[in-house]
Order: C-alpha cells, then sequence, then structure tokens
C-alpha cells in the first residue's frame, strides 16, 4: 500500500462552485485549468480542524505570532531542515512576493541592481522596477538534461551598483534542488560582490526526490546567514495560499531592523487564520505532506511519459514542487506556432506562458491535481499535436 492511499488524492472536488482564480480564468469554457501554482486538493484535515476550532471561538481580533506558533515553525526548519534558528529571527508576512519586494526596497538606493537568474517566477522580474531598481539578469543553463548555473554569465550580470541577490530555491518553474557545492557557490559570489541574498524557499517542502534534501542557503554558515533574508510559507506545501502567512528568517538583528522599517505602514499584520493553519500545518502536517509527496511522485512520472511521447516537446524531471518546465521550441518550428499557450488552451489546456518567466517558446504545467484531471489534459495536448 502506498503512503498516498492513506489520503483521497484521486478525489475530484469542484472548485467552479466557489471563486478561484486557478478555475475563474476559464469559467464558462471547457479547459482544464494546469497554470497556476495552486493544487486542486483539499487541505489536510488537521489544517482544517484547527481553523474549525478557531472560527467556532467567534472572535477574530488582532492578534501576534503567539509562542506555540513560532515553537512549531522552529521546530519544524528544525526537522525538515536541520536549521536551527531563533525564535527572535522570525518577521510575519502576508506573502513572500511582498516579502522579497521588500528586500528590494532595503537593497542599496533607488537605481542600484538586483541580479536574478532566468526562467523564473515571474514576480522576481517585477519586483525590482517596484522599488526603482534595476534588474540584472543571467539565463540558467541546461546540460545533460538538467538546469544549472552559468557562473560566467553570472559574473557578467553585475556591476559596481549591484546589491541584491534574489534566489529562487527550490527553483520554480526548473523545479531544481541546488546542492551544497551551489549553494555555497552563490554564497561565494554574494560575498565578493558584497551583496544582500534574498532567498524565497517557499517550495522546500516539495523535495520529491527521495536522495535530495533542501538546504536553506542561510544554513551554510554564520557569515551566509547574516547577509540573508529566508523567505517561506506553508502555502505551497499544505496548499493553503489564500490564507496569507508567511515569515521571513533574517538572523542579523541590523539587517532584520532594516527590513522592519520598510514593513512600517505599507505590510498589514498576518491574518489570523493563516497563522492558525501554519501551526497546525508544521505541527501535525508531516504525515499528509508525506502521502502528497508520494501522489506527485506518480504524478511527476505520468508527465515525464506523457511528454516525452509529444511529437515537439521535451521536458525535464523536477526534483521539487509540482511543476513541470516544457520546452516547445520544436513545435513551434515544426508546425509554425507562434503561442504554444494559445495552442494548448485551445485544445481544452490551461498552461503558464513561459514568457513572464523571460523564457518565450516554454510553458509550466502543474501537475498538483487528481491523476484523472491531469490524465485528460494529457490526452488533450498529445491529441492537439496529433492533428
Amino acid at each position: 500500500m502506498s503512503v498516498s492511499d492513506s489520503f483521497d488524492f484521486d478525489h475530484i472536488i469542484d472548485r467552479s462552485v466557489q471563486p478561484s482564480e486557478k478555475w475563474g480564468r476559464y469559467a464558462g469554457r471547457d479547459v482544464l485549468p494546469l497554470w497556476v501554482a495552486d493544487m486542486d486538493f483539499a487541505a489536510p484535515p488537521v489544517v482544517i480542524d484547527a481553523l474549525q476550532r478557531r472560527i467556532a471561538h467567534g472572535v477574530f481580533g488582532y492578534t501576534e505570532a503567539w509562542p506555540s506558533l513560532v515553537e512549531a515553525v522552529v521546530e519544524g526548519l528544525q526537522r525538515e531542515h536541520a536549521w536551527t534558528i531563533e525564535p527572535d529571527w522570525l518577521v510575519w508576512l502576508p506573502g513572500v512576493v511582498s516579502g522579497f519586494n521588500l528586500a528590494c526596497a532595503i537593497a542599496g538606493e533607488v537605481g542600484d541592481g538586483v541580479v536574478t537568474a532566468t526562467p523564473v517566477y515571474p514576480p522576481f522580474l517585477s519586483a525590482p522596477a517596484n522599488t526603482g531598481r534595476v534588474l540584472q539578469r543571467c539565463e540558467l543553463v541546461l546540460r545533460a538534461g538538467r538546469w544549472q548555473w552559468d557562473w560566467e554569465a553570472l559574473e557578467r550580470a553585475v556591476d559596481a551598483r549591484s546589491r541584491l541577490l534574489l534566489l529562487c530555491s527550490p527553483h520554480n518553474p526548473v523545479g531544481r534542488v541546488f546542492d551544497a557545492d551551489e549553494l555555497r557557490e552563490l554564497a561565494d559570489f554574494a560575498a565578493r560582490h558584497d551583496l544582500l541574498i534574498c532567498a524565497d524557499e517557499i517550495h522546500c517542502g516539495l523535495v520529491l526526490d527521495a536522495e535530495r534534501a533542501h538546504r536553506p542557503i542561510a544554513a551554510l554558515d554564520e557569515a551566509v546567514a547574516r547577509r540573508t533574508i529566508t523567505l517561506m510559507a506553508p502555502s505551497k506545501t499544505w496548499n493553503i495560499p489564500a490564507l496569507y502567512c508567511a515569515f521571513a528568517v533574517i538572523p542579523d538583528a541590523a539587517l532584520r531592523r532594516r527590513y522592519r522599517g520598510a514593513m512600517r505602514g505599507l505590510i498589514p499584520q498576518v491574518n489570523v487564520l493563516g497563522m492558525v493553519a501554519t501551526e497546525a500545518a508544521y505541527r501535525d502536517g508531516g504525515p499528509w505532506r508525506a502521502a502528497l509527496l508520494d501522489y506527485l511522485r506518480g504524478n511527476r512520472e505520468r508527465v515525464m511519459a506523457a511528454v516525452g511521447a509529444m511529437p515537439g516537446l521535451a521536458t525535464t524531471r523536477p526534483e521539487a514542487t509540482y511543476l513541470s518546465w516544457i520546452d516547445c521550441r520544436e513545435m513551434m518550428a515544426q508546425r509554425q506556432v507562434e503561442d504554444p499557450a494559445a495552442f494548448f488552451e485551445a485544445a481544452g489546456v490551461g498552461l503558464s506562458d513561459g514568457r513572464f518567466f523571460g523564457a518565450p517558446g516554454w510553458l509550466r504545467l502543474n501537475f498538483g491535481c487528481p491523476r484523472a484531471t491531469l490524465d485528460e489534459a494529457l490526452r488533450r495536448m498529445a491529441q492537439a499535436l496529433a492533428h
């Protein structure tokens, strides 16, 4: 018996009956949405139970993070990532996107540079300009079926005004779990150029490969920790994104004061239900997460097999996340297709357009859904390519 049999991930929940960004995009159309990073599974029962108990109390006044919530997060990071943090390093946020926009705001001055590698989660590409900073980008490279850093390109991307390295780890959309040597090279790069590091590690609980483990870059050593803002949240792992609860881990007291100062008057307090869900997820959500990962591994193999048989498409096996990054450029050339997202949408499958990740000609597919939904979407894609 598979561990995922303990929970019913095959159950299809009709999301069309509630407002939903993911399903609402195609309301009234026969399009299966496999785009935004939002799974189609119910949240863990332990999270739902905790929320119901808190709602039954009936009073929802202003609330700060409480000791047992902080304890659950501290213990969770130690248990899952062998990272020992102090409770006062935590800064609570409504989401990681506001978190890395804040990091841009405190990195140097208007006109200074923020470096990142593409393809990457789209808000990375707009965050620098939101605070008057300049985006400096290099490209990840695909070597022997695995996405890797181009260290020479990374060096070329920075200049005397570079102030921040914006890192996505594990990586969205390519699904890499960066190993210790890669993280050390990135940390040394940041030290050489005196860069702050802001690491979006929201997918850290979704490592699919049993032989790999997520290592926070700030956990390498104290020197790296002093220049690093780490952003995490339970939202992707336990599928509670709209509860809006995240946190920054900032070991350096002076950096933490600067960060908190930038929040004043701009960043609201975290939703109390989001904090309740976070405590339940970190404290008691382990069995559900283990079952989810087992189910996602099966979905990953379905995607790999199906896409591998589709003419003109290619992909790599994601080491983490529930996202597949698909190269459509050969198909576009063969069929004279200018917009692969529109091509598959016309066939009834909604995918994320790689243009928004800085990579036109690619698509991102979310396989965090019941197998019946995934299999039908893959069938539609194959049928579109067969015609």
